[in-house]
């Protein structure tokens, strides 16, 4: 696929997805949608990149939807999402939850994580709350926008907001739709940390170099299914699925080259089985 308003790019196994219209503080189109999802599915298939960082160009993360789109929405009567029907599905078959417009992230393998450089609002602050970790620079505006629009909450922002911060606090920022900045963000707990504007992406990429250099691809793929799949189960069964992967693990090369780099006080080399 051609991209028109995205970026993406490999160094070092990083992928970093860039959301490409600053002109418009990168707010979200059914084209940025369909590329997005075709950028998470090729990261996902390719066994040479063990993480994606998803960030903005410019000024902005992404500033929600394009008014030209909320305008077209008047103008037809109903909602249009401006999508094709054969949209990439990375992520699918993994749970029926997850089968869904941004829950499909936690059927990935590979980590994703935001690097959040500007204002991030609606769909922008969904894909925020959707990423595994998130980072950002002070000063940042959030909002999840959809009050002021006469709009539901978006994609499951009810389930996973209160998840992430509790309920009292999601509670706050769904339904006031309130603008919130970065630092309150980090009270919160929403984020992961705060750097400087100049710093964001090169320390975003140092914590994902050495998580993907020290942790295995398949204790990353499977903590990762562990920890959303856990959401939807009781503890016993979490127990359960713990005990039988630790069982399967064991028997694989990764888990006898980890031993052998943890003695001999080296970094492992692992095969990604």
């Amino acid at each position: 696929m051609e991209l028109k308003v995205t970026r993406f790019e490999v160094e070092d196994r990083i992928a970093t997805l860039t959301l490409h219209r600053p002109e418009r503080l990168n707010s979200w189109t059914g084209r940025m949608h369909t590329e997005y999802r075709h950028c998470l599915a090729r990261a996902e298939d390719d066994p040479e990149i063990g993480a994606v960082v998803i960030t903005g160009s410019g000024r902005g993360f992404c500033a929600g939807a394009d008014t030209s789109a909320l305008e077209s929405h008047v103008e037809r009567g109903g909602y249009d999402p401006g999508t094709p029907e054969d949209l990439a599905r990375p992520g699918y078959g993994v749970r029926p939850e997850f089968d869904a417009d941004f829950a499909f992230q936690f059927g990935m393998t590979k980590p994703v994580v935001a690097a959040i450089n500007g204002p991030a609002a609606g769909v922008g602050f969904v894909i925020a709350c959707y990423a595994d970790l998130r980072f950002a620079v002070p000063g940042v505006k959030f909002t999840t926008a959809h009050g002021k629009l006469n709009l539901p909450v978006e994609y499951g922002l009810s389930w996973l907001l209160p998840k992430l911060i509790g309920l009292t606090r999601a509670n706050d920022l769904l339904l006031s739709s309130r603008v919130f900045l970065s630092d309150e963000a980090m009270e919160l707990g929403l984020l992961n940390g705060l750097f400087a504007p100049e710093e964001l992406l090169p320390r975003t990429r140092d914590y994902v170099r050495q998580m993907i250099q020290s942790v295995s691809p398949l204790s990353l793929a499977s903590s990762k299914k562990q920890i959303y799949s856990d959401q939807h189960q009781d503890v016993a069964t979490a127990v359960e699925e713990a005990n039988r992967l630790i069982v399967e693990m064991m028997k694989k090369d990764d888990y006898r080259e980890a031993v052998a780099a943890w003695l001999e006080k080296r970094p492992p080399n692992w095969r990604g089985e």
